[in-house]
């Protein structure tokens, strides 16, 4: 595509990483985004304004105009909790409005909405999608009938100190979409927490793909196995020398 901001790269079948975080179904043009919890500010602090809802609307606006996205899919989360002040729903309301203006907008129920799905602030919402073969849903809880497509773990590479930068998290049965909430170090995918995770939808480290996501750039980073090993290796400590000398004599 000429003149493209968003750079694309194929991860699964018919699905695209996007750079800001963001997948690419090009079959049914849809562009999906996961966990961006809207009214954050509000949940945590009270009266603090949405900082949040500009930059999120922003990107998914301009890739949806981009690409000519048909819909966007949101993955769950969509809000960080249901019990919003009124000035706060309004302010989701005009954020998602604004999405409509681009391409048909369809909300998955995540965690985040509780027992109430989040409908007296998002109107309706749904469990799960289909679309070209793939389910979409929120990934709390796994369906391993099914390749999916899921949000829910904020998948991130921890680069030390509070530095991260998400990842999307790819298979042939399951891809997992990085958040695009700001407020979200992420769960490192070099933790025994995130191996967990995956062994839930029966994924082992060595099946896995793991893609970098900046705003402008997409950056393949090999197996989840191998890049786990790579940072093993060059944190270890370099005493094998020292080792040697401490052995006891025979």
């Amino acid at each position: 595509m000429t003149n493209q901001s968003f750079a694309q790269l194929a991860i699964g079948a018919g699905v695209s990483a996007l750079s800001g975080g963001l997948l690419w179904m090009e079959r049914t043009r849809t562009l999906i985004a996961a966990d961006v919890h809207l009214g954050y500010e509000e949940v945590i602090g009270g009266a603090l304004p949405l900082w949040s809802a500009a930059p999120s609307v922003a990107i998914l606006s301009s890739a949806a105009k981009e690409l000519s996205a048909l819909e966007i899919v949101l993955l769950g989360d969509v809000i960080h909790g249901a019990a919003l002040s009124p000035g706060a729903r309004r302010r989701i309301s005009d954020v998602l409005g604004t999405l409509r203006t681009f391409a048909r907008v369809e909300l998955i129920a995540g965690n985040h909405e509780g027992k109430s799905r989040g409908t007296a602030v998002l109107g309706q919402t749904h469990e799960e999608l289909m679309r070209d073969d793939w389910l979409l849903l929120h990934g709390d809880r796994p369906k391993l009938e099914s390749r999916a497509i899921i949000g829910h773990l904020h998948p991130s590479l921890h680069l030390g100190g509070d530095e991260s930068v998400p990842v999307f998290l790819a298979s042939q049965r399951l891809v997992v979409v990085p958040a695009m909430t700001p407020y979200s170090r992420g769960l490192d995918i070099r933790s025994e927490e995130c191996i967990r995770a995956l062994g839930a939808w029966n994924l082992r480290a060595k099946d896995v793909q793991v893609v970098a996501a900046s705003r402008a750039e997409l950056f393949a980073l090999g197996t989840l196995s191998a890049l786990r090993m790579e940072f093993d290796r060059a944190t270890a400590p370099r005493n094998r020398f020292r080792r040697k000398f401490l052995q006891p004599d025979r």
